[in-house]
């Protein structure tokens, strides 16, 4: 079945799906220091979208979302957070919709319901950058990471998902154990403060962070890390299990 085929049958199926209800995950990931997200490439289009699809009449909202995620980084195993609906009446997902349609030769008559408003839930989800496999879905031709401060061109109200994604991880940074999500199993307190950094960007006052961390009660000192090197070796830390 060609690409073309494969999604005219996906777009054939609305009544598999919850009617004018979608949802769109921000997928972080830490690698080389800086904060990315996981974005799709629209086929026939020079935009990018955040990972989503529809919900299955059968399916619980949040099994949906899992559900989209593992199809598109091949992880089950997922951090996942709704932080809010997105539900404006003026939302562009009809314009942008229309483009694709367009971009991709198909014929509106049957597929008017993608037309309609349509209410997002949205999710963000934190990975651990190098265990993800990015795989494109029926609506896309590529998978790929973006640093958050150098996105593509955005379709839909995604910039803005993203924008509020963001609010609510810093907001979480501390409660919800983010770095236990992001970081590798053991670590050194810079790592973590990198971390931090960028995920707030903005610079951290080395002793302040690490008191205040350490305040926290959310890790547990394992042992130095020792390198060879003249300087003293730093702890690594783990985070205590909830």
């Amino acid at each position: 079945m060609s690409a073309s085929e494969d999604l005219f049958q996906f777009l054939s199926q609305k009544d598999r799906f919850i009617p004018q209800l979608s949802i769109d995950s921000v997928i972080f990931g830490f690698h080389d220091n800086q904060l990315k997200i996981l974005l799709l490439k629209m086929k026939g289009m020079k935009l990018w979208a955040l990972p989503g699809g529809y919900v299955e009449q059968h399916e619980d909202i949040d099994g949906a979302a899992l559900h989209i995620l593992e199809n598109r980084t091949g992880l089950s195993d997922i951090y996942l957070e709704q932080f809010r609906v997105f539900g404006k009446a003026d939302r562009t997902t009809k314009e942008s919709m229309q483009l694709f349609l367009e971009a991709n030769k198909v014929e509106m008559g049957e597929f008017q319901w993608m037309m309609k408003r349509f209410v997002s839930i949205g999710y963000y989800a934190l990975v651990d950058f190098s265990k993800v496999t990015p795989t494109p879905d029926h609506f896309t031709e590529s998978c790929e990471w973006f640093e958050v401060k150098n996105l593509p061109k955005l379709a839909f109200d995604h910039y803005e998902i993203i924008q509020k994604a963001l609010e609510s991880l810093r907001l979480n940074l501390d409660s919800k154990l983010i770095g236990s999500n992001l970081l590798p199993e053991t670590f050194t307190m810079n790592d973590l403060q990198s971390l931090y950094e960028t995920i707030l960007g903005t610079p951290l006052r080395r002793n302040n962070f690490q008191r205040k961390v350490l305040s926290l009660n959310i890790l547990e000192r394992i042992e130095k890390l020792y390198t060879g090197a003249a300087n003293k070796a730093p702890y690594l830390y783990k985070f205590k299990k909830a």
